[in-house]
């Protein structure tokens, strides 16, 4: 039954859609996921305490009908996710759900459902008739990744997309032939991005972490270079985070000098906000930093079109408390009837204002306003780089994250990280104070990095030192703290195999990178070039050529480690555990200044013999910054190094004999 608030100093009229219903899909065996009926009803009963449903016009949930979903899924999807919950899947149901990536179904799904997707209809049909301002729809299963013919990632029906559908395509007498569909989940909205893809009547705008690809759901869909197709080229906006921990000032710095200023050109006749609180601070899966201000604010901006005709729509957002405080603070906004209160005196990541510009840049074709170069007092204000250590490489962590992981083990992770940063009597960071510390000391280190794949090419190395790419690269490197070139640079011949193996990385897409055979075989040579650069900067390579997001706040190769492993010969980096780089090899010495390399672990290796991992050759891009580094390093012509990758990329990997 509809409720119509009854006092009179609401000035706005906000719709609230909420049925326990939706609580009903739940995992079949009753074990703790982070998707979790506990979702809405946390933050039903926050609303509740605070009075809110009383000032809001709460509505009535219902079920979408057929032809809606189809509008965006296939047959195939919506006869998959209707029938679902019947008898008669009882004995396959959760094999099916396994066969789907971060996807669990039990009998209450179905309904569950169809019920999120016609709830968020319903919202959106009432705000663009004008009986209503705005309105949130407290939903579940959420949508956004979900596509045409897949659920994915805690996503049965893609609810936002079936809604805005349903108002250009089933409602043309409410004259909404612009939408803007902003959605702030800290996972990319693959899902909607690719229903809306060759659509101009869209503008879908995403902001979330990517980190280069490795971070859920870990593919190249969320990077800024995806901008659409046909019609739709250049009505789609990704701003893809390159670490975590990004929050308000981050969040903020986009809205001003991306969303806003296209928002503005564009004229949106509504807008729908994909509402994931993933990203809000304290979230278990999300690992950044907005608030509930921050998100308060970014909802302000946005009332700002459409006459503040806004619908939004529960996606994502995993730790309760934060979950509920942040909707809470969105419903606020919407109700209009008390000021903002809060806060934000922190500065954007460089890596923030780096991908910003990227954006604008990529994006200034098709929008005008995004042409001019962003002035350097505004860019030069930034948090500090001790405070995060982000990373790319030709390693690349190619695992996926996976949504399946225990949110409490995930929570503690998160907790553990935010513990860190504590601030002493004196009101100083003591996380930055110990980073400074074992930075200051290893500074003082020198080691000779000795590199054997495309960063024998100076130019390509000097993207892990100063950031940036060369050409051929998919993707930005951060660069290191210490931003000094190497002392120098010489070159060496050491008898270890080069191989090529994997068959993609997200440094350059397809083909096979370089690899060192960890063990010595005297009838094999390889080329290496060494850098002489200090062991802090060492630990910044490190961490980036294993394409990790692990924050340090202490060193990966310490001092202790560095005069053990000329005994051990190989030290392997735990914390990197999924990394294709994390074997700190051996290489003897240098004027007395260890040599060191990176590799693959011997568990690795021994995949590559057995064929469970590939061996590939080299891209045209990626071999052709091998054959720059040898000719431009004077040791072997342009035919010889052709020769020595094609040889590297064909002969098989052999076990030394001793």
């Amino acid at each position: 039954m509809e409720v119509n608030s009854d006092s009179s100093d609401c000035l706005r009229r906000v719709g609230l859609v909420y049925d326990d219903r939706m609580c009903k899909h739940a995992t079949a065996d009753g074990d703790h996921h982070p998707e979790n009926p506990d979702r809405i009803r946390a933050i039903w009963k926050k609303l509740e305490s605070a009075g809110i449903p009383q000032r809001c016009v709460v509505l009535n949930a219902k079920e979408a009908e057929d032809k809606h979903i189809l509008s965006v899924h296939s047959k195939n999807h919506l006869n998959l996710i209707k029938n679902i919950s019947s008898k008669q899947f009882d004995s396959r149901r959760y094999r099916i759900a396994s066969k789907f990536n971060s996807i669990y179904m039990n009998e209450g799904s179905s309904e569950a459902a169809c019920l999120a997707a016609g709830s968020v209809i319903e919202a959106a049909e009432r705000v663009a008739r004008g009986e209503l301002n705005s309105a949130f729809a407290i939903v579940r299963p959420p949508g956004h990744h979900a596509e045409q013919d897949e659920p994915m990632g805690f996503c049965l029906y893609n609810n936002v997309a079936v809604a805005a559908s349903f108002l250009l395509n089933e409602r043309p007498e409410l004259s909404i032939k612009k939408i803007l569909i902003v959605d702030w989940d800290v996972h990319h909205g693959n899902g909607t991005q690719k229903m809306f893809w060759k659509d101009s009547r869209v503008l879908f705008f995403s902001v979330h972490r990517h980190e280069f690809g490795s971070f859920y759901p870990a593919n190249n869909d969320g990077f800024y270079a995806m901008t659409g197709e046909g019609p739709g080229a250049g009505y789609n906006i990704n701003v893809p985070w390159e670490n975590g921990r990004c929050g308000d000032a981050d969040y903020l710095a986009v809205w001003d000098h991306i969303l806003i200023p296209v928002a503005k050109d564009f004229n949106p006749d509504i807008v729908i906000i994909s509402a994931g609180f993933d990203a809000a601070i304290g979230d278990p899966l999300g690992g950044c930093h907005v608030t509930p201000y921050g998100y308060s604010v970014m909802l302000k901006k946005l009332m700002e079109f459409a006459g503040g005709k806004i619908i939004m729509a529960l996606e994502g957002g995993y730790n309760l408390v934060s979950l509920a405080n942040s909707v809470l603070a969105c419903i606020e906004v919407l109700l209009e009837d008390k000021p903002i209160t809060g806060s934000s005196e922190a500065y954007p990541f460089e890596s923030t204002w780096r991908v910003i510009q990227a954006v604008r840049q990529e994006l200034s074709t098709f929008w005008p306003t995004l042409a001019d170069e962003l002035p350097k007092k505004l860019t030069s204000c930034k948090a500090s780089p001790l405070q995060l250590l982000i990373s790319s490489s030709d390693s690349d962590d190619e695992s996926d994250i996976d949504l399946h992981i225990g949110a409490a083990n995930l929570e503690a992770v998160v907790q553990d990280g935010l513990s860190k940063l504590k601030v002493d009597e004196d009101g100083h960071d003591m996380a930055t104070t110990v980073l400074t510390t074992w930075r200051s000391e290893l500074s003082k280190i020198d080691v000779w990095y000795a590199c054997f794949g495309s960063n024998m090419w100076k130019a390509r190395f000097m993207c892990y030192i100063e950031g940036g790419q060369v050409e051929g690269m998919q993707k930005l490197c951060a660069g290191s703290v210490d931003r000094s070139p190497p002392k120098e640079v010489i070159w060496k011949t050491i008898p270890h195999r080069l191989f090529f193996g994997r068959d993609y990385s997200y440094s350059w897409g397809p083909g096979g990178v370089a690899f060192l055979h960890p063990e010595i075989n005297t009838q094999d040579k390889a080329y290496v070039s060494l850098y002489r650069i200090t062991l802090e900067q060492l630990n910044d390579v490190l961490l980036q050529e294993n394409g990790s997001s692990y924050e340090i706040s202490s060193p990966l190769l310490d001092l202790a480690a560095l005069d053990s492993i000329a005994d051990k010969q190989s030290i392997l980096v735990d914390a990197l555990k999924a990394g294709w780089y994390r074997n700190i090899l051996y290489l003897g010495k240098e004027c007395d200044i260890p040599i060191l390399t990176l590799t693959c672990s011997q568990p690795d290796l021994e995949a590559f013999k057995s064929g469970e991992l590939p061996m590939s050759a080299p891209r045209k891009e990626y071999a052709n910054t091998l054959i720059r580094g040898l000719t431009e390093g004077k040791q072997l012509s342009e035919e010889d190094a052709i020769a020595y990758i094609r040889e590297a990329s064909t002969k098989p990997i052999v076990i030394p004999t001793p």
